[in-house]
């Protein structure tokens, strides 16, 4: 019994049955987009195994022109949205974070009303519209380009480097550029990725302020064609521009291929987790400074 704990037993028995709470639903989703259509029924709320196993309705998903149009579009929206803030926000975190410049003060009060006093969304749209953005990816990727909660977390990250590494840069002649990338960048990665996989989960599952600003159906990102066949059940979006037999219509499963299509739109966030998760074990300092 050495070593046992009854409180540690009870932590990880919680986090176990949050994990199942959590993991079931989604693998009764997976197991629901391969079943075979005409089994689909037999599939249980609960269960996780397909019935039988059958392509058709990821075929079908794929082969849809809007489906590929709309993944490209969140792909381009996220991977521009995401660099682009990562680079505003950052450098901004410096000048705020690492320099000292006349009317600072007032800058860092004029951002915490920004933060808490956000604008309506009826002024967002009249801005937009006077800007000329509407119906156009710039009103998704510009839309909080730098995210003040994000930015602040960001400057408390830099003000933690130790002011010694910096000196040292300075004296060896580096100037505000040369220490932001070779020295600010590198030490911040971890606060970085978690920026990273902030703002690219914002940008991928953007789809309100889509819906209002996007008017062309070939410019919507896959959000919105997700909830159109999803939460408004409209399978017209699912089957436009296809040609398929009244046989294959009548044995198609649509909830199936809602199924699918959940899936299709969160396996890139699967795929960006263990690309930054990494980072996250790292220290800020690790190789910084030599006792």
């Amino acid at each position: 019994m050495r070593g046992f704990s009854w409180s540690r037993t009870i932590i990880y028995g919680f986090l176990f049955l949050v994990t199942l709470a959590v993991l079931i639903p989604v693998l009764n989703l997976v197991a629901m987009s391969f079943s075979d259509p005409e089994r689909v029924s037999e599939l249980s709320g609960l269960g996780i195994l397909p019935k039988g196993f059958s392509l058709i309705n990821y075929e079908i998903i794929l082969s849809n022109p809007l489906i590929l149009r709309s993944i490209g579009n969140s792909i381009f929206i996220t991977i521009v949205g995401t660099c682009l803030n990562l680079f505003l926000t950052a450098m901004s975190a410096y000048v705020l974070a690492r320099t000292d410049f006349i009317g600072k003060k007032i800058v860092l009060v004029f951002l915490i009303a920004i933060m808490v006093f956000e604008p309506s969304m009826i002024t967002e749209y009249l801005f937009m519209r006077n800007l000329g953005l509407l119906d156009t990816y710039a009103s998704l990727i510009l839309y909080k380009a730098i995210n003040v909660y994000y930015l602040f977390i960001l400057m408390r990250f830099f003000k933690e480097i130790p002011m010694s590494l910096i000196e040292a840069a300075r004296i060896d002649g580096a100037g505000h550029f040369k220490i932001f990338t070779s020295i600010v960048l590198p030490l911040s990665k971890p606060a970085l990725a978690t920026l990273t996989l902030f703002y690219g989960v914002y940008h991928w599952n953007e789809y309100f302020r889509a819906t209002i600003y996007i008017t062309s159906q070939e410019k919507w990102p896959l959000q919105v064609v997700l909830r159109q066949f999803v939460v408004t059940q409209d399978n017209t979006t699912m089957l436009q521009g296809m040609n398929m037999s009244p046989e294959l219509l009548a044995s198609l499963d649509f909830g199936s291929l809602q199924a699918g299509t959940i899936i299709i739109a969160v396996i890139p966030l699967l795929l960006l987790y263990p690309l930054i998760l990494k980072y996250f074990t790292k220290g800020t300092m690790d190789g910084g400074e030599k006792d």
